[in-house]
């Protein structure tokens, strides 16, 4: 066991150009503001936060689906930034992802078969394996060979993200984004579609950068968990770390959202006051001290870096 992502002040900037101005950039939406962190072999990593904190961003630019606007990205010991087309072609075998909506990831004028086909074609699987190949991925994720001759429009929702997930394994990859694999499922597949993930895990080895703004789905899948505000990384600890020793006021309002199953504890909820600031212009010192109901001066002007308050559990907070 080892480490097999490592992220280095990874930062994504999205141009903001002015049609009066020549089509000239005037300024960057920033996506993603220094984020670092690591993945070990084996591991699932739940990166958590609101819409638009850039969990999305970080996931996709982790695996160069994006590319950054600066930073490292250290996987199995290769930095993606520095690999050639053709090199980044051969390592994309090992680094595969699951979308959010299953129906809009897939081509509605290729038969499953055609799709789970396409990677094996790119990476030079020869055309006598590839048929074995597609149906026994379809076996293992729920399906059948007799589905490999449909269409997309042909599934319900939660057999579509399996067949995104077959696409996603079917070149036995290393590491898989999953990138809200869920949110667009009923609940009753959520469970399913979840359970199914984390049997493939063991049975494939597979390490997951697992992505969701839904605290009861990452609690049940991470290993370790990331919570995102405005691009950065707020907080990260193991799992059972951040649930029994909350220290940034951001993850604590989270989790007080977080529906409680025990009608005898009485949590108290945190309201947050305001809105997420304009990630062009974010605020000086720490972003979120413009809704943190324990803002203290020294918020306004220095902003925080992560520190170790416990071992692995990083905070960034003056508290």
């Amino acid at each position: 066991m080892g480490t097999l992502l490592e992220i280095k002040g990874l930062k994504k900037y999205f141009p903001i150009r002015s049609k009066k101005l020549f089509n000239r950039t005037v300024e960057y939406v920033k996506a993603v503001d220094d984020v670092s962190f690591t993945i070990e072999e084996g591991e699932t990593l739940g990166l958590v936060g609101e819409s638009g904190c850039g969990k999305s961003t970080t996931g996709r630019s982790a695996i160069r689906l994006i590319e950054p606007t600066e930073g490292e990205i250290i996987f199995d010991k290769k930095n993606l930034c520095q690999l050639s087309t053709r090199e980044l072609r051969e390592t994309r075998k090992d680094l595969q992802i699951v979308f959010q909506d299953p129906y809009a990831s897939l081509n509605p004028r290729k038969t499953v078969g055609a799709t789970l086909e396409e990677p094996l074609i790119i990476h030079g699987v020869p055309k006598s394996e590839r048929k074995k190949k597609v149906e026994e991925i379809l076996e293992v994720v729920g399906l059948t060979s007799y589905h490999s001759g449909a269409y997309p429009h042909e599934f319900s929702g939660g057999q579509r993200q399996r067949i995104g997930i077959a696409r996603a394994l079917i070149t036995r990859p290393k590491l898989v984004v999953a990138d809200e694999p869920v949110s667009a499922l009923d609940v009753s597949i959520q469970s399913q579609i979840l359970n199914l993930m984390k049997d493939l895990q063991d049975q494939f080895k597979l390490t997951y950068l697992f992505i969701s703004h839904n605290l009861s789905v990452i609690r049940h899948v991470s290993d370790r968990i990331g919570v995102m505000y405005l691009g950065r990384l707020v907080e990260i600890a193991p799992k059972a770390e951040l649930y029994n020793n909350v220290c940034h006021p951001y993850t604590e309002a989270l989790l007080s959202a977080a529906p409680n199953l025990n009608p005898r504890v009485k949590a108290e909820r945190i309201l947050l006051k305001g809105d997420i600031p304009n990630p062009v212009n974010p605020p000086s010192g720490c972003a979120f001290h413009t809704r943190c109901h324990k803002c203290m001066e020294v918020c306004k002007t220095d902003r925080p870096e992560l520190r170790e308050v416990s071992p692995g559990h990083f905070v960034a907070c003056h508290l």
